[in-house]
């Protein structure tokens, strides 16, 4: 009788362990084909088109793992770790970093909110909740040249609960360097944020801040090192969504740029989905950023829509065009400042001056 007794209360204390604490595993492959034209030719020279295989067109692919361990008193430790990959090659999404976009451990509490360290998303991608396209490959990042993209180390976080609909988000990240912001020694420089959002049945606002700067420290490019002003807009209407935004970024201390090098932007986009049924989703955008000091303007007009095959898997499709003014070359994707063609960093797909650049992509999504 001893011993059932014991092997009861064994099993029903390993019962309870695990309730307490749970780990999920989870992750999404994002695959396709992808057809563009008004690409560079390798001596930027003139312009030519590609077919190819892709990855993450409609979505990073991307798998992590994440833990609760129930504490009591309402308080959680929690921990999240989470990388990217291709799915068409299976290399990581960033070189010798098996988990490049969160590496976290914290605290949550249900009236207090969540306290995070590690590596997360940068704040800036908070922007995501407001993009008809979900930042995705074609989307509002590509006109800021990824500078809605980045992930940051150091980090100190907190995430608040909702209060009468308000709930505010604040990320502080270290330089880990002898100077403040930054001098070179380290991997990254100082980089903060604030968030503040409020939510209704009707409609949601975000108002964003944040400031992001060079190992040097330096503020003094606006597609990756600058301080950015953000205000967000959407609009609930049943099975529509109505989707406004203005982002502006800022530099400080840029002296003697030549013409053609711009140190401020100014992005605004516009855009609505539309739940058709509970399956099917179509979305439609239009984006446009200007440049100043002789950097131009573009405009990316953008229709396509996604098909749930199941709540795991959906098949999806975009079509997109990128004009640019005489003076501009922005492309369909997130390229970086500079001419296209072949460079000393590989191939960079940034259209001639003053040329358009379209694309469609068809492909397939599975979530787990």
């Amino acid at each position: 009788m001893r011993k059932a007794w014991l092997a009861a209360a064994l099993l029903a204390i390993g019962t309870a362990a695990q309730a307490q604490s749970s780990i999920t595993l989870y992750g999404r492959l994002d695959a396709g084909f992808e057809y563009m034209s008004g690409l560079p030719n390798t001596g930027y020279s003139a312009s030519t088109s590609r077919l190819r295989a892709e990855s993450g067109d409609f979505g990073t692919s991307l798998w992590g793992l994440k833990g609760v361990e129930d504490l009591g008193g309402g308080t959680k430790a929690v921990f999240q770790l989470e990388g990217s990959f291709s799915t068409t090659t299976g290399a990581l999404g960033s070189s010798g970093s098996i988990w490049n976009r969160w590496a976290t451990v914290g605290l949550a509490n249900d009236k207090f909110g969540t306290f995070l360290l590690g590596r997360e998303l940068f704040i800036s991608n908070g922007l995501w909740d407001f993009d008809p396209f979900g930042q995705s490959a074609w989307s509002s990042a590509s006109l800021v040249r990824g500078r809605n993209w980045p992930q940051s180390s150091n980090n100190v976080s907190y995430q608040s609960v909702k209060f009468g609909g308000f709930d505010v988000y604040g990320q502080y990240s270290l330089s880990n360097a002898t100077s403040w912001n930054g001098n070179g020694t380290t991997s990254q420089g100082r980089a903060d944020g604030l968030q503040l959002t409020y939510t209704t049945s009707l409609f949601q606002v975000r108002g964003l801040y944040d400031e992001l700067r060079t190992v040097n420290g330096l503020l003094n490019n606006p597609f990756s090192a600058s301080r950015e002003y953000f205000a967000g807009l959407n609009v609930f209407l049943g099975q529509v969504k109505l989707q406004a935004v203005y982002q502006a970024s800022r530099t400080s201390g840029m002296t003697g740029t030549s013409s053609g090098t711009p140190t401020t932007t100014d992005q605004e986009w516009a855009g609505v989905t539309w739940q058709a049924t509970p399956a099917a989703a179509l979305m439609g955008a239009v984006y446009h950023v200007n440049a100043n000091n002789g950097g131009g303007n573009a405009t990316i007009y953008s229709i396509g829509g996604s098909y749930n095959l199941s709540k795991r898997t959906l098949v999806d499709m975009q079509i997109a065009t990128v004009r640019n003014s005489k003076g501009a070359n922005f492309g369909l994707d997130a390229n970086s400042a500079g001419n296209g063609g072949t460079t000393s960093s590989g191939y960079n797909e940034n259209p001639l001056y003053g040329h358009s650049q379209s694309g469609v992509y068809v492909g397939m999504q599975h979530s787990f």
